[in-house]
């Protein structure tokens, strides 16, 4: 990953002026200008939801044509967060790989019909069906052309990249799971729709974050921490992966009851993980922040415990959401500013520092993530699930601006890319 020496600010990067153009200069510019673009876009469609669910009179909206909880996870597990791995993956599988960097023809195909999906769905999420199908058909197209863009690089390879492998396997049952919801919506059975939300949320989210922390953040902290030892043992990866697997076999058979013995797995495993993978003493924010998103990944699992045991021994749900959004805004949102900042300072010619927008993204989504948890226990849970979906904007609208201006902008060092 480049990097640029301290005294090269954001202003050098004007030069030349904005373009969209700069977007296809490299991968990561038009995945992660379609990911912040509707990590905005998409909450405002839900935090209005949410207001007129809550207070009909102050913000009046249709109801959308799909069940409005279950489009609000597909977007952000299927359109949303792919936007930010795709972005990453085919910037660094010629880097795993020791392979050519890809070019434009690999990477288009794959971002523009994610921006328009986005576009389209969150259009008909107002209303219109019709979009909604256009939006979901559009995604399906550009995670099609990732696939044909990753795989080659796996057959192409002369040694075997295990989280390569992990990666491609996970965006196999995400495109199972996103083909699952657009028969769901062709008119196929509700159960078609649960499908892809659990395979989008535990096969592909959980698994593709997993392996990229298995993979670069004991990396990251070597590189910086004197003394520390990377320690990134496969049968790591194998044991979460296989953990997951007995998950979401058992929750697809609908055997509940039973969800306590691969949790309780998931649990023990991401817990040592955190502990083993921790650098101690002193480390860089951009380090730092790394960890304390990967901590949440525990939490998130003892939540999901915790609810199953009760659904095991007194057949009752104690936490709602609580759990899928412990993972979902504690983990995923925090290792996106993590990453995706990381990323954009190191591609960009900037220094690998926090900027203040990401710190405050980063300080408040903790927040938000604890608002959306606890709101599952208020006696008014949905003015707290509005109160939560606004604050996300809130957190997120400064680290946003300023990524997409530097996404459109020459990198700060004049380099290409």
């Amino acid at each position: 990953m480049s990097t640029a020496p301290a005294h090269v600010d954001a202003s050098s990067a004007a030069t030349g002026g904005m373009s969209l153009r700069r977007l296809g200069a490299a991968p990561h510019r038009l995945l992660f200008f379609a990911g912040v673009t509707n990590l905005l876009l998409a909450m405002a469609w839900w935090a209005g939801w949410l207001v007129s669910a809550r207070w009909p009179e102050l913000l009046p909206m249709k109801y959308p044509p799909v069940f409005p909880g279950w489009l609000h996870a597909f977007v952000m597990q299927f359109q949303m967060l792919p936007s930010f791995i795709f972005g990453f993956l085919l910037t660094t599988f010629p880097k795993w790989t020791g392979q050519p960097e890809l070019r434009l023809r690999h990477y288009a195909p794959v971002g523009i019909p994610l921006i328009a999906g986005q576009l389209a769905t969150l259009a008909g999420a107002l209303g219109s069906k019709v979009l909604v199908l256009i939006g979901v058909g559009l995604t399906l197209v550009g995670w099609s052309a990732a696939l044909v863009a990753l795989v080659p690089i796996l057959w192409r390879e002369q040694r075997t990249t295990w989280h390569a492998r992990s990666c491609v396997a996970a965006i196999a049952l995400g495109h199972a799971g996103l083909c699952a919801f657009f028969a769901f919506l062709l008119g196929a059975s509700p159960d078609w729709g649960m499908l892809a939300i659990k395979l989008g949320t535990f096969g592909f989210s959980l698994m593709i974050f997993f392996t990229v922390a298995h993979r670069m953040f004991a990396f990251f902290a070597g590189n910086v921490v004197p003394g520390y030892v990377p320690w990134r043992p496969l049968w790591l990866l194998a044991a979460v992966w296989a953990a997951v697997a007995v998950r979401l076999t058992v929750w697809i058979a609908e055997a509940h009851a039973w969800l306590w013995i691969p949790d309780a797995a998931l649990v023990g495993l991401t817990a040592f993980a955190t502990w083993r993978w921790w650098p101690r003493g002193s480390k860089p924010g951009l380090l730092a922040v790394l960890f304390f998103a990967l901590a949440w990944l525990p939490v998130a699992m003892a939540l999901y415990l915790v609810d199953d045991l009760a659904v095991a021994f007194r057949d009752l749900t104690l936490l709602g959401r609580a759990p899928a959004h412990a993972l979902f805004v504690g983990f995923f949102g925090s290792a996106i500013v993590a990453m995706v900042t990381r990323v954009t300072q190191g591609h960009s010619g900037r220094p690998l520092v926090m900027p203040a927008a990401a710190w405050f993204a980063f300080g408040a989504v903790q927040l938000v993530a604890v608002v959306r948890i606890v709101s599952e226990l208020m006696r008014d849970p949905f003015a707290w699930f509005a109160v939560a979906a606004l604050a996300w904007l809130v957190a997120f609208a400064p680290w946003v601006v300023r990524l997409a201006r530097i996404y459109l902008v020459a990198r700060a060092d004049a380099k290409p890319g």
